[in-house]
């Protein structure tokens, strides 16, 4: 199971922690694609290294799969992280991180940017492990230092995300278990959605432009016990 998204069983059978546990093990590449093109990619990559394991992590409820004659080349999944989608109009004012079936909550949270004259870029970041290897230049080319506004979205804990969106970034993420409800009832409740993803996004320009300085709310959910759905507040953190 990936996260809260076969919400019926459970909080029992709906990890939060287990990305940021697997990332954690030397030498173990995680990869949680966004769509069937970006799983074909990886899997044929994983078939090509033979000296050390990979974990494909794969949800289970239906995401989009991009038409890439309008997104970027699923290939580049071999990057571990690219740009899917760029600005419009010139450079982003904002960089949206998603992994997994979060990329789309990005993608339509650019949509949403763009109609308030926000520019911002989707990346989407399928393996950490293969993007930290590739060199400076393109790491920079894909998340460029000047653009401090940025934003990573991912139906799990917080842990390891900071180091990608800075000080001023903020992260859309959920650190408790989640309930028993369908996916789209527990995301909507939980604030892991394409809303949570813009504000987020409008909160860490104000903060990279001086117009405001990082906050400090809290992770989703109450801090004891099992979440209950309808209290849970938006899970835009500032660790």
């Amino acid at each position: 199971h990936d996260s809260i998204g076969l919400g019926e069983d459970g909080p029992t059978h709906q990890p939060v922690e287990h990305l940021a546990s697997l990332r954690a093990i030397p030498g173990l590449d995680v990869i949680r694609p966004a769509d069937a093109n970006e799983t074909a990619v990886a899997w044929r990559r994983a078939l090509q290294i033979h000296d050390h394991p990979m974990a494909l992590a794969l949800t289970r409820q239906n995401v989009p799969t991009w038409d890439r004659t309008e997104f970027a080349s699923a290939d580049l999944t071999e990057k571990g992280g690219y740009v899917l989608v760029d600005a419009e109009g010139g450079d982003p004012d904002v960089i949206l991180i998603g992994t997994g079936s979060e990329v789309q909550l990005a993608v339509q949270a650019r949509e949403q940017l763009a109609g308030q004259g926000v520019r911002a870029r989707v990346v989407s970041m399928p393996c950490r492990e293969w993007f930290d290897a590739q060199d400076q230049s393109y790491r920079d080319e894909v998340l460029p230092p000047s653009v401090r506004a940025r934003v990573s979205v991912e139906a799990g804990v917080a842990q390891g995300w900071r180091e990608l969106v800075g000080d001023a970034g903020r992260i859309v993420s959920l650190d408790h278990f989640g309930a028993s409800a369908d996916y789209q009832t527990l995301f909507r409740e939980f604030g892991i959605t394409a809303e949570a993803v813009a504000a987020a996004a409008t909160e860490s320009i104000a903060a990279a432009t001086g117009d405001d300085a990082p906050g400090h709310s809290s992770p989703a959910g109450p801090s004891s016990g099992e979440p209950t759905i309808g209290d849970v507040p938006t899970s835009t953190q500032e660790q």
